[in-house]
């Protein structure tokens, strides 16, 4: 038939020119015929155009500003297939594998294994067709040039700390030069350097900046302007030459100290920076800590009988903890703004798990609620995928209230930082034999636990977790209730 080839060829491409090659052009000779012809597919050829998609960075967390490629599970030239796993993301707080929304080919891969980029930034790019995949590669090409200049910015804030092994001002004078590197991709100036460089009729894409990463400061388009350069040398150079040198290598040597011979640099990874914004955010919240000495023979007891179970010491503590909480709302409340707080609907137990090159809080949901081996068994669950770094979002974010325990390490006491967005963590030290008074002055050996709380005395007071950990106390000496 007729129809048949031009339907073949419109679901190939209409990129390509249908009036030289459509089968109807010898059949119908009208001119009014044909003139109206073309002009659709001129109209259609502007919006079906061949299709190279891009493979953008995700957002894994709400936390999440930037991931690291850890590994490409396909390589250029693969034919992929709608929601096929392409790539391994590393977010802040795990590994996931990111899928593609469309089927195609894998043209050109614009960020590598090991490599950071920001979220919404293109990672990779699809092509339709085999005849696109050309075109994807120089749009690559074009891309890569310009990513460099994000990810060198870590790179670099590495490499300076060698100059100051030499501790002279020699050094200081001469970083100037590598923002140089950074100018000629873009010209980038402050909003008053503009406004000088059209005041003084100064080019500033000629204007080499002083400021950070290649910046035009206004001094910048001063000097090029040759207004007030006396002033500019003169400040420059007593600075370092005179009577700065002395005073002020004091400061840079505190500050930043030369490194030691044969010492390294090491950047923080995606989840230690995570750490370090966290631990930096905790700062702002007024904290107070509460220790609580408890009995823990009765719990040791317990323990030994649903040990072979498959309960773990964790889960019998994250179920207490829960089971007083329930008690006590306010301790299981968190304050974000500094002017309300929230009361949690779930109990949810986050609990502190060191893995290889971080730490993570996996979160027992609706810990109050589960029946113990239950609790037990989801627990497993998550510290392996915790390790495996394949743990979901709401799985390590939603956390009410958290847990640490380093009794298994024999730390008999430690504080622990409270994490944002929290009222109350829980410091659990081990359960030594403890020698105790009765109230008839007899001696006696027992088992005892310490446990320090560290809470946001913004909503919770004294009185509040006085009665929490009473409770809490009551629990681990009277187990009972843990099993039911």
């Amino acid at each position: 038939m007729a129809s048949s080839p031009f339907l073949s060829k419109t679901t190939i491409s209409f990129s390509s020119s249908i009036s030289t090659s459509l089968p109807w052009r010898s059949s119908h000779s009208s001119p009014s015929f044909s003139t109206a012809f073309r002009t659709k597919p001129r109209r259609r050829n502007l919006t079906v155009q061949s299709k190279i998609r891009e493979i953008f960075m995700p957002a894994l967390s709400s936390t999440m500003t930037e991931g690291k490629i850890v590994s490409w599970v396909k390589s250029e030239g693969d034919v992929l297939s709608k929601g096929e796993s392409v790539v391994v993301v590393e977010s802040d707080k795990a590994d996931m594998d990111v899928e593609t929304f469309y089927d195609g080919i894998l043209a050109a891969i614009v960020v590598g294994e090991g490599e950071t980029a920001p979220v919404g930034a293109a990672i990779g790019l699809l092509a339709e067709t085999e005849e696109e995949v050309a075109e994807a590669k120089a749009k690559a090409k074009s891309a890569s040039s310009d990513f460099p200049a994000s990810s060198s910015p870590a790179a670099e804030a590495v490499t300076p700390t060698p100059p100051p092994a030499t501790s002279t001002p020699a050094p200081a004078i001469a970083q100037p030069s590598p923002p140089a590197t950074y100018t000629p991709k873009k010209t980038v100036a402050t909003p008053f350097a503009k406004k000088l460089a059209k005041q003084h009729k100064v080019d500033i894409a000629s204007v080499v900046g002083s400021g950070p990463f290649g910046r035009i400061t206004p001094a910048d388009v001063e000097a090029a302007a040759g207004i007030a350069q006396p002033k500019k040398t003169v400040a420059a150079e007593p600075t370092p030459v005179s009577a700065a040198p002395p005073k002020p290598s004091a400061a840079p040597s505190a500050s930043s100290a030369p490194l030691l011979p044969g010492s390294t640099v090491v950047p923080f990874t995606t989840m230690q920076a995570a750490v370090s914004k966290n631990m930096l955010e905790s700062l702002s919240v007024p904290t107070f800590r509460v220790g609580y000495p408890i009995s823990t023979d009765a719990l040791d007891a317990l323990y030994e009988k649903v040990k072979p179970k498959g309960v773990t010491m964790t889960a019998l503590l994250a179920k207490a903890a829960a089971l007083a909480l329930a008690q006590h709302p306010v301790v299981n409340a968190s304050c974000k703004d500094g002017k309300s707080f929230t009361y949690n609907s779930s109990i949810n137990i986050a609990v502190a798990v060191a893995i290889n090159g971080g730490l993570i809080t996996p979160v027992l949901q609706d810990a109050d609620k589960l029946d113990l081996y239950l609790l037990s068994q989801k627990w497993k669950e998550l510290v392996e995928k915790a390790r495996a770094k394949q743990l979901q979002p709401h799985e390590y974010s939603s956390g009410t209230f958290t847990l640490s325990n380093l009794g298994m390490f024999g730390v008999d006491r430690f504080d622990a930082i409270l994490p944002p967005g929290q009222g109350a963590i829980m410091a659990v030290g081990a359960s030594k034999p403890t020698v105790v008074a009765d109230a008839d002055g007899f001696f006696s050996v027992k088992s005892k636990m310490l446990v320090n709380v560290t809470a946001d005395h913004r909503i919770v007071y004294g009185a509040d977790l006085a009665a929490f950990l009473k409770t809490f106390a009551k629990i681990v000496e009277n187990p009972e209730s843990l099993t039911l």
